[in-house]
């Protein structure tokens, strides 16, 4: 289309005006043109003023910055693969503080930052290779996640948070088998029947509730080995573990994590422990106790995972760990595009009211 005062306008769809047609309705060089726009110091003013004013005419708006980006080598962007649901990252308390370390490196660096929601669709592994980023941190996910072979094969540097350690891959987080054991210690003191709530075993992200199992079959190796440490725990307070009950939600989710916990306390032997994979997830317990006129912990002991804001305010029992400072972790470890590292984040177990003892 045109303007009243002759200029062409690009409209929706149009094809885009190139830095070759600003040139010759400027009556310049194509490398005029081009310094305009990279190097302005070096056109003078005049020259300066005529390719403006032809790019003014045509609707050209500068260089494509996606064709600069391929040319120096560098998006100055970091991608951050989240295997979640894109509103989780703003929802759940963890994940925002994860991502606000990220931030906060990305910042320092001068970098943006990309989320790519992963939810198990069949164009996840393609958005990835698609990605315009110069590395990835990738959000604990399942071993048999397509995305992880997705990320490895564009050849970037990329950093795992949690789990799977991945060939080529870093590796950021804390030892979840041992922090499990020693919380769920505190969980099962002088409980005399315990019981698990826990995240999804797999991607399919089923809601159960059984007996304890082998834990070689869980896909997620978080999971996996929370489960694994609440099972030596539960062997040090002298229970068998198929005499444990896991329960398993398909979403770190408070209200889910609640409506579990009912049926259990509904059982005619309820459990009088439950250790729970997340604060989240313990907040649900508490509510689902205070509705069946449960006591904590006099007739439930509950303990959670992070010391978030809500273990604080309910006087959790839960494992501390920072997942701002292992955000940062990732984002060093994949910007700095050294070698392949593994950090072991520190962790500590924070008792509270919420246990026995």
């Amino acid at each position: 289309m045109t303007t009243s005062g002759g200029a062409r306008r690009s409209s929706p769809g149009a094809k885009r005006a190139t830095l070759a047609e600003v040139a010759a309705l400027a009556e310049v060089s194509v490398m005029t043109a081009s310094y305009t726009y990279s190097r302005p110091a070096r056109v003078s003013d005049e020259a300066r003023a005529k390719v403006l004013a032809a790019a003014e005419r045509l609707g050209y708006a500068g260089p494509d910055p996606r064709a600069r980006s391929l040319r120096r080598g560098s998006t100055q962007t970091l991608g951050v693969v989240l295997g979640e649901h894109l509103t989780y990252a703003f929802e759940d308390p963890q994940a925002a503080r994860f991502l606000a370390g990220i931030a906060q490196v990305c910042t320092e660096r001068g970098y943006g930052m990309t989320i790519l929601p992963v939810t198990g669709a069949p164009q996840d592994a393609a958005r990835v290779r698609a990605a315009a980023v110069d590395g990835f941190v990738v959000w604990t996910t399942a071993e048999d996640d397509p995305v992880l072979d997705a990320v490895r094969a564009v050849r970037r540097p990329a950093v795992v948070h949690g789990g799977p350690a991945v060939p080529g891959l870093g590796l950021v987080g804390v030892d979840n088998r041992a922090a499990a054991r020693a919380v769920g210690a505190a969980a099962f003191a002088g409980a005399a029947r315990p019981a698990v709530i826990s995240f999804p075993l797999s991607r399919s992200r089923e809601t159960t509730v059984g007996p304890g199992a082998a834990t070689d079959g869980v896909l997620f190796p978080v999971t996996r080995d929370r489960l694994e440490g609440y099972r030596l725990a539960a062997a040090d307070a002298g229970f068998r573990w198929d005499r444990v009950t896991v329960a398993v939600c398909a979403r770190n989710d408070a209200a889910e994590a609640e409506a579990v916990a009912a049926r259990l306390l509904a059982l005619p032997e309820p459990p009088d422990a439950i250790a729970a994979m997340s604060d989240e997830q313990a907040a649900g317990v508490v509510r689902a106790a205070r509705t069946a006129g449960r006591s904590v912990p006099r007739e439930l002991s509950v303990t959670g995972w992070d010391d978030a804001d809500v273990a604080v305010e309910l006087g959790l029992t839960s494992v501390a760990q920072s997942l701002r400072d292992q955000g940062a972790a990732c984002a060093r470890a994949a910007l700095d595009g050294g070698p392949v590292v593994t950090v072991a984040a520190p962790w500590t177990v924070v008792r509270r009211a919420s246990t026995r003892g």
